[in-house]
């Protein structure tokens, strides 16, 4: 029988590993944007994966309060932590959640929190109701928020034959001259990825319209 849910338990795993010295050189690696506990990558993933194999996660509402809870706290850890329960139950998630999946990504914003959330999180959802995902991530496409425009950009990157060619071309012709360096790197990413379904689609698109050399670059890294 699998324990009760505790949030004390579930970030009290984390306490009791954390180590200043690993923290400082993660500190730095992020730009110095977030303090760190110390806690490399394969380890907290192992923590998570036991943790939840032995506690019953939450359901709806009280996930997404949970979530938020963690998602709260100082550490950068926590913030990954709290991504990781959520996709635990992704099938639960719908298009009313994308309200919330928004306050993510725009609270305590970085590529590695964003990039998390878009193509797994967002893309689950988009995928499960067209019409108005679609809407969602046009509108967050045309955001004052240079991350909920990543997050719009990279919605498809795992959709492989799904990816509506039509909605992929306009969210991106909407940047195409953005200086920021992180939607010049979406915009190169997505279409390096789907250049793996149809690398005709992505050699056209490059060669009819002007993209910034760092998009043009990493959209044709794999091209011969």
């Amino acid at each position: 029988m699998k324990k009760q849910w505790s949030r004390h338990t579930y970030t009290q795993m984390f306490e009791n590993i954390r180590n200043e010295q690993l923290a400082e050189p993660m500190k730095a690696y992020m730009k110095h944007h977030f303090p760190f506990l110390g806690i490399k990558s394969p380890e907290r993933k192992e923590i998570l994966k036991t943790f939840f194999s032995e506690h019953e996660i939450p359901e709806k509402p009280e996930l997404l309060e949970e979530v938020w809870e963690i998602y709260q706290l100082r550490e950068r850890e926590y913030q990954y932590a709290a991504i990781a329960l959520l996709n635990k139950k992704i099938k639960l998630l719908n298009i009313d959640d994308l309200v919330f999946i928004e306050k993510l990504i725009v609270e305590k914003s970085w590529w590695d929190s964003v990039d998390s959330i878009a193509p797994t999180i967002v893309g689950h959802i988009v995928k499960k109701d067209r019409q108005s995902g679609e809407q969602v991530m046009l509108k967050w496409s045309e955001s004052d928020n240079m991350w909920l425009n990543r997050a719009a950009i990279l919605h498809q990157l795992k959709y492989k034959d799904a990816t509506n060619e039509k909605m992929l071309i306009e969210i991106i012709l909407k940047h195409t001259h953005s200086n920021e360096f992180f939607i010049q790197k979406a915009i190169g990413w997505v279409l390096r990825e789907y250049a793996k379904t149809n690398a005709a689609f992505v050699q056209q698109f490059v060669t009819s319209y002007e993209l910034k050399p760092l998009s043009k670059r990493e959209a044709i890294k794999h091209f011969k």
